[in-house]
Parts: structure tokens; sequence; C-alpha cells
């Protein structure tokens, strides 16, 4: 079967009539050549064979592979110019933009046909043979910054390289959404950044407008932000944390504040930000604040080394305790509370507060004791029921009192939030006398068994 000088339609229609006349054999083989059959006859292979065509047909051919020269040349050129007009500079400016010169060194390695990796031993300085991305992963990226606005970036050196190790939540970089962190910085509008966190940062402070960066992706995908609110249980002050890496990105606050914790990558700095106030920074994590309530002495540095804005120097004397069995009772009072998770609940007009639970569990209590201590907020329903009252009820006060026949039809006519039946009689909350309640401007609030029938 020799279809290497044949064009790629007829190749592939004379491999199908091969695999036709092919005989059968072994179970396994007749399989391997259905599925074979079945891929050449794809609609999809078969346009790529005849787009394979097509570009044999019609020969492309680059006008020149040495465009980057020439560009260099007509900058020379252009320099060397005794008066200069307000064209000149902008075809200057232009050719010298490095978008501009991405584009030309792209359209000569294409020209070229040079599709492979360059060797490592040739250029090890290149950004293209870096040991932390891949080779194609180069970016220029393009950011906007306001004179004297904070980034609100943080970098590290890693084997050299300039990498982004937090962003912080809110901040003008997180609003752009353009990097990331474990990107890698190389270049701030031309300029190489070196490998010293300081001068990065005095760089870009001292930029502002349209800002370009060459960039090494970190290709990790933001994960989406985490919905938790948790209530604080204690007071925290950064200025006076020295365990913080940066005291100027933490985040202050008071007993009892709700927090949106936006960010758990790191698992002794939290990102969050305050429901009340807005502010977003740093907190310590859950993990981290009970190790130090406790006195536990730390096994492993837990400061982020590298990170401009510090590192961990405390070494204060932790205080060792055994944990004894007999002694379980006293431990337990010493439970640790930092942080308790909530739930933010949306607002809705209709207030019903329904309580769930097993026989037993007080949910009847609750519910009494929530209207005693608020009767102008809180109220309830009187239950429907269709068996005889006794001598001390009053109809309306413990039950209202109803003929069975009567609630069958209003059960059937969906007029009953829940209902259920107990010893032959039937038990129930009408959706009317719910509405009565709200509508007096209270919140009704439910005792239901989860047996009933809703």
């Amino acid at each position: 079967m020799t279809v290497a000088n044949a064009k790629s339609g007829s190749a592939m229609q004379q491999i199908l009539d091969n695999l036709k006349e092919m005989p059968s054999g072994s179970g396994a083989k007749d399989i391997d050549l259905i599925f074979l059959k079945g891929i050449m006859e794809s609609p999809i292979v078969q346009s790529l064979a005849k787009a394979h065509e097509r570009l044999e047909e019609v020969q492309l051919q680059a006008v020149r592979d040495n465009n980057v020269e020439l560009v260099s040349e007509i900058l020379d050129s252009l320099n060397n110019l005794p008066e200069k007009d307000a064209a000149t500079a902008e075809l200057t400016r232009i050719l010298q933009e490095p978008h501009f010169k991405s584009l030309i060194e792209t359209h000569d390695k294409v020209a070229a046909k040079c599709y492979e990796m360059p060797d490592a031993t040739e250029n090890s300085n290149s950004v293209l043979t870096s040991s932390l991305m891949p080779a194609d992963a180069v970016r220029m990226i393009g950011i906007q910054k306001k004179a004297a606005e904070p980034l609100g970036v943080t970098f590290r050196v890693v084997q050299g390289e300039m990498v982004i190790a937090r962003i912080l939540h809110g901040s003008s970089i997180d609003r752009q959404g353009m990097l990331h962190t474990g990107d890698i910085i190389r270049e701030v509008n031309g300029r190489e950044v070196g490998s010293d966190p300081n001068e990065l940062q005095e760089l870009l402070r001292e930029c502002s407008g349209s800002i370009t960066l060459k960039v090494l992706p970190s290709y990790k995908d933001a994960p989406a932000p985490p919905q938790i609110y948790l209530k604080s249980h204690f007071n925290y002050n950064p200025t006076t944390d020295t365990l913080i890496p940066c005291k100027e990105a933490g985040l202050s606050f008071s007993k009892g504040d709700i927090l949106h914790v936006v960010n758990k990558e790191d698992p002794n700095w939290w990102q969050a930000r305050k429901i009340v106030g807005g502010a977003t920074g740093l907190i310590p994590s859950q993990f981290l604040e009970e190790r130090r309530k406790a006195f536990v002495k730390r096994d492993e540095d837990i400061s982020d080394n590298g990170i401009l804005c510090g590192s961990l120097t405390a070494k204060k004397k932790k205080k060792k305790m055994m944990y004894i069995t007999a002694k379980n009772a006293e431990f337990d009072r010493y439970e640790l509370q930092i942080y308790e998770e909530v739930a933010k609940m949306p607002p809705f007009q209709r207030k019903t507060l329904i309580l769930i639970g097993a026989q037993g569990v007080g949910r009847r209590s609750l519910k009494n004791r929530l209207i005693v201590m608020n009767p102008l907020r809180y109220g309830t329903t009187v239950p429907f029921t269709s068996r005889r009252p006794r001598e001390e009820e009053l109809d309306g006060q413990n039950y209202c009192f109803v003929q069975r026949e009567e609630m069958e039809k209003d059960i059937k006519d969906s007029r009953y939030l829940e209902h259920g039946e107990y010893d032959g009689n039937l038990y129930g909350t009408k959706i009317d006398s719910i509405h009565e309640v709200v509508n007096a401007g209270r919140t009704c609030i439910l005792d239901v068994n989860p047996q009933v029938c809703l």
C-alpha cells in the first residue's frame, strides 16, 4: 500500500478500499479495523484532507525572514534625520513598541520555519529557557496605574526570578485581572527588573499611566472566590503583630466583626474583607491563631521567606503542656474561640422562620422563648386539628378545631403548609394563618415535625 506521492483525498480513499478488501481475522483485529475505518470516514478527517490539498496547491511564501534587521535599519535612519516631524516621531514610537517587536520576531520565526525549541546551552539567559516556565509562555501585558496608587502586589525571588508572591484582593492589579500569583516579571516598559524586590517596587511606584510588562504566566487558573463568612471572637491589630509578613497589608478588626474570606491559599495568612467598611487585607488563619493562642512551639518556620514586606523575627519561648487523659475535663474548658463560620442570609419579604428537629430536641421551647423575649417581633400560628376539644381547651387558643371533612377538603385544595395524622386525628398549619402573622409585621415561627407532609 504505497500512497506517499498521492494527494491526501486520493490516499485516504485508497486506504479505505484496502481496509474493505482485507480478510477478517481475530475479533480484536476486526474491531481495530472498524475503528480505523470510522476515523477515516469521519467528516473532520475528510475536511482536514481537503484543507491539506488546498494548501499544497497554493504555495504561501514570506516576503523575507529578516524583518527584525529591517526595522533596526529603519530606526537608525529615522534617528539620523536632522529634522523630525510629527509623523516621523509617531513612526519611531510604533516601531519601538514591545508588541510590534514581538510581532516582527514571530513573523521571522514562522517565515524561517523555526519551530523547534532553542538549545538551552546556546543561550542560557534567554527568556525562552526559563527553568520555571515553558518556553512559549512569554507574554506582553499592559496594565493601568494612577500616580501614587499602590498596586497591591508583593514579590519574592525564586531561582533568580522575580515572582509575584501575593496579590491583595480588591487592589488595582486584582481588579484588572491581568496578573496572577506565581507569574514571573521580566521587564517593565522594556527595562529588566533584576533580582531585587525593592528596586522593582520602586520602579513600579514611579510609573503611571500605561505600563507594559514582559511576563512568564504561571498558567494557574484563578480559583473562584470562596463564599466564606466568619465572625471574629477576638480583637486583632496588625501593627502589633510580629508574625505578619507585611504590616501595611494587615486588616484590623474587632470582636464580633463579620469577615468575608476571599483567599485561603496561604495556610497562615488569609485575605479577607470587612462586611462593614469594605476594607481588605491579611488576617491570621485559624491554624496560625490557634497555635499562637495555645502556646504551641512551632516545628517549622511559618514565615514567607523572600517576600518583600518582611519576615518572621519573633522567637519567644513557648510553653509546653502534656495532655493527660485524667484531666480531659480541664482541657475542654480551654476551648479556643477564634472564628465562627456564619451564613449570609438574603433578604426576603415573607418573614417566616421554620424550626425543624427530631422529637424532643426543644423546638417548641425555643419557639416560645423567642416569642416571650420579643412578642412584637415574633409570632406564631394556631394549629388546626380534627379532634374534639378537651375540657380545658378553647377554640382558637391552643388549637383551631374543625370537622375532619372540612380539613380534608382544605388539604386537597393545598390550603395547608404542612399536615399529618396522629392517633386517628389530623393536625396541620394553615397558610392563611401564617399570612395573618406576617401581615401584622412580625416574623412567623413554626416548629415543624420532620415527618409531616409539606
